[in-house]
């Protein structure tokens, strides 16, 4: 036995160091790796090779490996084993931990690990029925020395985690340890509080001895083991002894060695949740001790000059236990427990300030909730220590809203933090956005605290910048545009950018603060005159001063003779250009674009949100107008449209029918006109003509521009729809129905009462209609083989995705913007694309706007459902998925690409009910049955795609990313289509408070309970009522419905099994449905349960619509029991139970909760295992002779038999 044993050994370290050897070649590694598993798996040599091999003679690769075997032995062979060998093999683990290894600090750590996993693996299996005295042999092993502490504390903690945290035991098991370790906490914590304390001291008092770092490392241990302890104990045994624990904790935070250990544990204990009379002790740490210790770590927070990545990790930590505390405080103070603002509080927002002020962005962002928690608490909020921190947090913004700190540059100290943070500068770009956002959100609510302090900071940094010349930067951020012009990082740019974030901040504020004698209306309008008075030819700053004009606007309302200055500025900036010298302009970049957008948006703003303060001022306003039209102004046709846009929203002030009509048929004149004339007529009702018009069918040089009669035909077409896009939106009828009334806008009521408005753009649009149908329907039939010829070399990818479309599809994060300005399209190739999109985009504008604005005058158009079917719905099968995803969608429900979801459901509550019949079902059933029918072939393609597994074929990157890309757009054209079933049918429910991301599994089972209803008790809409009386359409939408639910997406599963699918179904469950059809509908949920039951709230939702479906139709469709009857392992007993309760009116019945897990448990064999799953080896761990009294079986008492009182509380009953 000992030869074989040797002979083993031998061969099994050869193995282990072939496998190792960097130099081993792959066949020799292979076939190495390949003995040592088949050795663990058949050997029964593997108890004594594994403690052979463990001895500390060899080296720490052998040794990991032979307790590699050991833990093996314990995992998979344990039920089988002698009660002898088990005793025999716990008594060598303990041997193994007593004199097993080297001293702690020579000591391998990932020796140390698998060391305890052996010991947990058998507490897991014998404790504490078969190993009573396991505690008390821990704690004797504690007095060896500090390995054998060290090791105790690693025992405890990875427990911990099997049993509370990671809960990798079976139910019984995992109730067993956690009990009787709740029944022994008080001795376990003390024991823990004790080895921390001993060795705390300890490493104090040695600390010029080199024992002292044996000792530092098991309270490093300690500390370790605490934190996974102190998420789930009692508060009690964290707050005993006037929080002893929480004090030891703050003390050790000015321990170098011990301070980021020390704060996790702060953090996980003052993140505890519970009740709040439980938490009052937590304020303890506002006391002068505890604070101190906080407040000196805080403060030192910036003072290296070198990043040490521990030390900044623990300041992370620190920021997070003072965000904690905050929490705490917010949640205690003004509460029912009564407590007092503390008489530390400027202590502790000192410390959170120092957090806010360090250089390190990521910290500063970690600050923000907890600002925001107390500026809103009501009681907090008015403390003057906190009033008074307001307005130094206003101070502090100013440095923190400037975008510097990018990883690549080092022009700041924040580099340095961002280096270790962010991976690139993307990384960074994306986070400060959404950092700014939130520091919006906070400053917003700091200024309704001091808001007159607010106005003084912004005024003043408003003037500072005014007065300051531009610096441009070094030449990495100096524009290449144009001599002396700055990028994006130039430091002026930065600094009026976040000037102008501030600005707009404070005013939104103040108003809603203070009562209008108290506005500083005089001091804002010196402001804005300074800021009218500014000049500057560099496109980025003057983007930002327009942003101050439109920001101080209201208070121009006060003083509305600056009304013309102000929109004298805005003009001038409309026809912005940037001159190179000799009046020669130099190319349009995208920073110009973006003021002279900027000044539209604008204007547009300032007419919607005070059109009456403009009315005067109509006749200057149109006369500039058309000056700009009929000038050399080189105005796009978007900017054209965006002034048309501010003449719509000011003449809806007339409120005078007649006078609106007349203006708005002078305005559209020309557009009208043309759009209905013959020539283009001719261009959108014919494909090839149409591409001819537009240049596609072209051949264009790079080198060369496109001939100037296509783009200029390009953009007399995108003109035109811009213009009808911006007159639909724009003009209304008067709000108040009196002075409608008065108008002429009303022209009759409803049966009901309701009045029937007019829109004065009604005839405009009629006559535009035919056309815009005609080039949806064009627009379509490009897709067709034949027009997809006639595009040129130059434009034969002009209908594909642009690399924006495709990144927003993937959810990949936009690039940074480029830090020198560019031309707008870099490419005539992207020029086209942009022109297709935005064209196509802008037909669904128009005709989904014209529900809400005509109302009535749009669904009483003579056969509207068959020319909206003739246009939009024409040569579907050649669009590809993201024209799709846009046209259907937005033509049924009259919206567009961008919110479609939204849309929908303002188109459906416009459209009168009487035309549903006429309008929407017409619509509606051809669309579901073809969506239907795309969505069954692309999800097929997909799955089939997946299911092949070819080793020898390799696949390019391309080729990969142009597969993900396809089954992403089939995903998102998928939850379109079922947003909108659910918006057409089910009334009381909002899918988009969900996320259309994938939810991850752990979060899905953090909601399993909150997002899915006992019962689902939504209704039909009214809509879905009518749909339901055609049969076909209504038959369409079930089969979609529970199709949907085996598509591969999460997301969608979820959503249509919770609500849709009982609720169409339940209509129709008492009616006389085939049993083919009954048995379809079950199968196709357990189909579902095959794909996504791996997934705890999809599994939950869709065995709930299981069971559903099983009680209300199993008494009448035998047929649904041979289903169930297929099932793999199902247990036929349990069934026919589960069939006698549901069919036998006089069988006992069980609670609504028993019921579902008897019914899942029945199902079970049908649940999908994720794939990092199905070839996992199982560990099977028995139960143990149960320490506790079982509780008493869920009985319904209602429904037993009738119990007298002497009998109901007998305690021989076992009836209850």
């Amino acid at each position: 036995m000992a030869d074989q044993v040797s002979t083993m050994c031998e061969q099994l370290v050869k193995a282990v160091n072939v496998i190792m050897d960097a130099e081993t070649s792959q066949i020799y590694r292979l076939e190495a790796l390949k003995f040592c598993e088949e050795f663990k798996e058949t050997s029964s040599l593997c108890v004594p090779c594994g403690l052979k091999l463990a001895d500390k003679g060899h080296s720490a690769v052998v040794r990991h490996f032979g307790l590699q075997v050991l833990e093996h032995v314990i995992k998979f062979r344990w039920n089988n084993m002698q009660q002898q060998e088990k005793v025999q093999l716990k008594e060598c683990a303990m041997q193994l931990l007593s004199n097993g290894t080297h001293s702690i600090l020579e000591e391998e750590s990932h020796i140390k690990d698998v060391l305890s996993r052996i010991t947990v693996e058998m507490i897991k299996r014998e404790w504490p029925q078969h190993w009573p005295d396991m505690l008390k042999e821990m704690e004797a092993l504690t007095s060896q020395g500090e390995s054998q502490t060290e090791l105790v504390m690693l025992i405890l903690l990875r427990l911990a985690e099997d049993v509370i945290t990671f809960q990798t035991l079976p139910t019984q098991r995992r109730r067993d340890i956690q009990q009787t370790l709740t029944q022994n906490m008080d001795s376990v914590f003390s024991f823990m509080m004790a080895i921390l304390h001993v060795n705390v001291e300890n490493y104090r008092k040695m600390v010029f001895v080199n024992k002292h770092e044996a000792h530092c490392r098991v309270a490093v241990a300690a500390l370790n083991t605490l934190a996974g302890y102190i998420d789930w104990v009692s508060l009690v045994h964290i707050t005993n002894n006037n929080c002893q624990l929480l004090e030891m904790l703050c003390l050790l935070l000015s321990e170098p060695e011990l301070q980021l250990e020390a704060a996790e544990c702060l953090l996980i204990a003052i993140s505890r949740k519970g009740k709040l009379e439980d938490r009052k002790p937590f304020m303890l740490l506002f006391d002068d001790v505890a604070i101190h210790y906080i407040l000196s770590a805080a403060q030192s927070a910036d003072g290296l000059a070198i990043l040490v990545e521990r030390r900044y990790n623990f300041l992370k930590r620190l920021c997070q236990v003072l965000c904690a505390l905050g929490s705490q405080l917010c949640s205690l103070v003004g509460s029912d427990v009564e407590v007092e603002v503390p008489t530390n509080l400027s202590k502790y927002m000192e410390a959170l300030l120092a957090f806010t002020t360090h250089s390190s962005q990521f910290l500063k962002s970690s600050t923000l909730a907890t600002w925001g928690a107390l500026f809103r608490h009501e009681t907090l909020s008015k403390d003057s220590v906190v009033v008074e921190k307001a307005v130094q947090y206003l101070r502090a913004c100013m440095t923190n809203l400037v975008k510097i700190g990018f990883p690549s540059r080092n022009n700041n100290p924040s580099c340095m933090y961002s280096c270790v943070d962010f991976d690139s500068d993307e990384d960074f770009n994306s986070f400060f956005n959404a950092f700014r956002a939130q520091q919006g959100e906070v400053l917003r609510i700091a200024c309704r605290i001091v808001p007159l302090e607010a106005f003084q900071i912004a005024a003043e940094w408003l003037q500072y910048q005014i007065a300051s010349p531009i610096d441009t930067g070094d030449t990495t951020c100096k524009s290449k545009t144009a001599e002396g012009l700055c990028s994006i990082l130039s430091p002026s740019v930065v600094q009026w950018d976040a000037m102008t974030i501030f600005m707009e901040c404070m005013v939104g504020q103040i108003f809603k603060s203070l009562e209008e004698e108290k506005l500083p209306i005089d001091q804002s309008m010196e402001l804005l005159q300074a800021v009218l008075n500014y000049e500057t030819k560099d496109p980025l700053i003057l983007s930002c001063v327009l942003t101050n004009v439109s920001a101080l606007f209201p208070f121009v309302i006060h003083r509305t003779h600056f009304l013309p200055q102000v929109l004298y500025k805005l003009f001038q900036a409309i026809t912005f250009e940037i001159e190179t010298g000799q009046d020669i302009k130099a190319p349009r970049t995208r920073a110009v674009k973006n003021v002279r957008r900027h000044a539209c948006s604008s204007i547009i703003k300032i007419c919607r949100d005070y059109p009456e303060f403009i009315l005067p001022c109509f006749d200057m306003f149109y006369n500039h107008v058309k000056k700009l039209f009929s000038s050399n102004a080189t105005l796009t046709h978007l900017e054209k449209s965006s002034l048309m846009e501010a003449l719509v929203l000011i003449s809806n002030q007339f409120k005078d029918f007649a006078k609106q009509k007349a203006f708005l048929d002078e305005l559209l004149a020309s557009v009208v006109a043309e759009w209905t004339s013959d020539e283009m007529k001719n261009v959108l009702w014919d494909p090839a003509v149409f591409l001819s018009f537009v240049g596609a069918d072209q051949v264009v040089l790079e080198q060369s521009k496109e001939t100037d009669t296509a783009s200029l035909n390009r953009a007399r077409l995108s003109f035109h729809l811009y213009a009808m896009l911006g007159v639909v939106k724009r003009a209304r009828w008067p709000a108040d129905l009196e002075e409608a009334k008065a108008g002429g806008f009303v022209v009759g009521y409803t049966s009901a009462g309701a009045p029937i408005y007019r829109n004065p753009c009604t005839a405009q649009f009629l006559a535009s209609l035919p056309n815009l149908l005609a080039l949806i329907r064009t627009q379509n039939r490009l897709f067709m083989p034949e027009n997809m010829s006639r595009l040129s070399e130059t434009f034969s990818r002009a209908h594909e995705m642009t690399d924006m479309e495709k990144n927003m599809v993937l959810g990949l994060t936009q690039p940074l913007l480029d830090i020198h300005d560019t031309p707008v399209y870099k490419t005539n190739l992207e020029r086209m694309q942009g022109f297709f999109t935005t064209l196509y985009d802008n037909c669904f504008h128009v005709l989904g706007n014209a529900g809400v604005c005509l109302q009535r005058d749009f669904y009483t158009i003579d056969g509207l459902a068959e020319e909206i079917t003739g246009s939009a719905f024409v040569s579907l099968d050649h669009v590809p998925d993201h024209r799709l995803q846009k046209c259907p969608l937005s033509i049924v429900f009259a919206f567009s690409l961008t919110c479609s979801r939204v849309f929908v459901k303002q188109l459906v509550q416009s459209c009168p009910q009487e035309y549903y019949d006429s309008l929407l079902c017409p619509l509606l059933g051809p669309l579901f049955t073809y969506m239907m029918q795309r969505l069954n072939v692309k999800w097929q393609v997909i799955n089939q795609r997946s299911s092949i597994n070819d080793e020898e074929e390799v696949c390019q990157d391309s080729q990969v990313t142009q597969e993900m890309l396809e089954e992403q757009l089939v995903r998102l054209l998928a939850r379109d289509v079922l947003d909108l079933l659910s918006n057409c049918d089910v009334n009381s429910y909002d899918f988009h408070h969900m996320s259309d991301i994938f939810v991850e599994e752990d979060m899905m089972m953090d909601s399993v309970q909150a997002v899915s209803p006992a019962q689902p008790t939504e209704e039909l809409t009214e809509l879905g009522k009518c749909l339901m009386k055609h049969e076909n359409i209504y038959m369409t939408l079930l089969t979609l419905s529970f199709t949907s639910v085996s598509w591969k997406d999460t997301t969608n599963c979820h959503r249509t099994a919770s609500v849709v699918c009982w609720t169409l179904l339940r209509q129709v469950v008492s009616g006389n449905l085939l049993p083919e059809a009954v048995t379809w509908f079950f199968t196709s949920v357990l189909r579902g349960l095959q794909m996504h039951g791996q997934h705890e709230v999809c599994n939950f939702a869709l065995s709930q619509l299981a069971m559903l479906i099983y009680e209300n139709l199993r008494p009448r469709y035998t047929e649904l029991r041979a289903v169930m009857i297929q099932i793999p392992n199902i247990n036929t007993e349990a069934l026919d139970q589960f069939d006698h309760r549901l069919m036998d009116p006089s069988a006992q019945k069980v609670g609504e909760k028993k019921r579902k897990d008897q019914f899942r448990k029945l199902i079970a064999g049908t649940v999908g295992k994720a794939l990092c799953q199905q070839f996992r080896k199982e560990v099977h761990i028995r139960n143990l002779p149960s320490l506790f009294k079982k509780p008493k079986p869920d009985k319904d008492i209602l429904n037993s038999e009738t119990l007298g009182l002497a009998a109901l509380f007998a305690s021989t009953n076992d009836g209850l």
